[in-house]
């Protein structure tokens, strides 16, 4: 049974004052600075206001760019793109479904093998969920698409 995720006051109010730059101000963390940058721990990654399910670390890659990379959402309706001509160039970027939160941006040099494209993903953005909490917060019908590590 899928969970009802929105937007709520109380979570707009708990945000660190980075996340709220970077989810309801389109902001952009400094590149090599994001939390989850360098995390390869099995799990899924959510929406931090919302908490619906946006990237599987089975599809998290060093891109190289300074953020997190994903190769594709867990769950694509969770994803809005929108075309984004700030900074003198046109780019795509993408929010949340539910939450409406600024994510980054997605560009087509990903991975050929994967599919041709890097959501490159503030930190700030995103809570990590273990593997082995998944099913406790909620996220058991993901689990599929978290591949232990071995």
């Amino acid at each position: 049974m899928a969970t009802s995720y929105k937007r709520t006051e109380a979570a707009i109010a708990s945000l660190t004052p980075e996340q709220y730059r970077v989810t309801q101000e389109s902001g952009t963390e400094r590149p090599g600075t994001g939390a989850l940058l360098h995390n390869a721990e099995p799990g899924i990654y959510v929406d931090v206001v919302s908490g619906e399910p946006l990237f599987s670390s089975t599809d998290k890659y060093e891109s190289g760019c300074g953020w997190p990379s994903f190769t594709k959402p867990v769950e694509p309706v969770n994803i809005n793109e929108r075309r984004d001509a700030s900074h003198g160039m046109i780019r795509t970027e993408v929010r949340s479904t539910h939450g409406d939160s600024h994510l980054g941006h997605v560009f087509p040099d990903g991975p050929r093998d994967r599919g041709g494209l890097r959501y490159c993903i503030n930190s700030a953005s995103l809570r990590f969920v273990p593997r082995d909490q998944m099913v406790e917060q909620g996220y058991g019908e993901y689990l599929d698409q978290v591949k232990e590590i071995s």
